[in-house]
């Protein structure tokens, strides 16, 4: 099954990548809770990273549009070229693709808008597409352009250090608070091959987005010595993910991440619940 959690199809993905690659390094474990003090400095940190990026980036027009996405991308020192390729090209692929054109063109306004954002360690966001209006094959192919002209190659990671999955919920959330239109669904998409391992904490961050009316979903990557008693997905599921109709999907291998990613962006899209992939009670596909 596509997308599914599966230790077999983990390992063929390990597998496939370590053929190309010497491998991932293994993200340390997480760190532990930080005050009310500290949450309110990184805060302020991110806010000020988010408003010099938006501002040095293209103005966004106010639309009414049927869902706005956040894609929030890994680009931190585990990535590598082999993964950054797979989601860099992944991203521009599937927003041209004819399965996410048709979904957003049957729905109620036939318009989404996204934005992608690559992230690391907390202070370290990078926006590569700010709020871009997307209602028919053009603009995909336009916004696609961008991702795949300015997206992370992976071939420069010195400095990125760890990777914050609190961070990269909270500049989503940021973005989402700063829409400028109507939308009638709001989600933060994690594309990440770790846990958190930076920063502060994700429950804090994952509730404050969740309380907004925001989803969070997420699409884990097999790293090359995952665990099998606790993969990725498991992690995302149970820790990060929320909100409405909230979901988690894992490529099978290197080839599978493009098909998994148009097929949780079409469930994101769709306005009409019964197109919808079914998922597993903990929210994995």
């Amino acid at each position: 099954m596509l997308g599914s959690v599966h230790q077999d199809a983990a390992a063929s993905f390990r597998g496939q990548v370590r053929a190309t690659r010497r491998g991932i390094p293994t993200p340390p474990t997480e760190r532990s809770a930080g005050g009310p003090a500290k949450r309110a400095g990184s805060f302020l940190m991110l806010a000020g990273t988010l408003a010099a990026s938006v501002f040095w980036g293209p103005q966004a027009h106010a639309a009414k549009v049927d869902v706005a996405v956040v894609f929030a991308v890994d680009f931190s020192s585990s990535i590598d070229p082999e993964i950054a390729d797979l989601q860099r090209k992944g991203h521009a692929a599937a927003l041209t693709s004819p399965e996410i054109i048709a979904a957003i063109t049957r729905n109620y306004v036939g318009c989404i808008s996204v934005a992608y954002f690559e992230w690391s360690s907390p202070g370290h966001t990078r926006i590569v597409l700010p709020w871009t209006s997307i209602c028919g094959l053009e603009d995909a192919r336009a916004a696609a352009s961008v991702i795949s002209k300015k997206g992370d190659t992976g071939f420069t990671r010195r400095g990125r250090r760890g990777t914050s999955v609190s961070s990269a919920i909270d500049v989503g959330s940021l973005l989402l608070d700063q829409f400028p239109g109507k939308a009638a669904k709001k989600v933060i998409d994690i594309s990440s091959n770790g846990e958190n391992n930076d920063g502060l904490p994700v429950q804090p961050s994952r509730l404050n987005a969740i309380a907004k009316g925001y989803t969070i979903n997420a699409i884990a990557i097999p790293t090359q010595d995952e665990n099998p008693d606790r993969p990725l997905a498991s992690y995302f599921a149970k820790s990060v993910i929320g909100g409405s109709q909230a979901f988690v999907i894992t490529p099978k291998g290197p080839n599978d991440y493009a098909m998994a990613l148009r097929r949780k962006l079409v469930t994101e899209v769709s306005m009409d619940v019964g197109r919808q992939f079914p998922q597993q009670a903990d929210g994995r596909f």
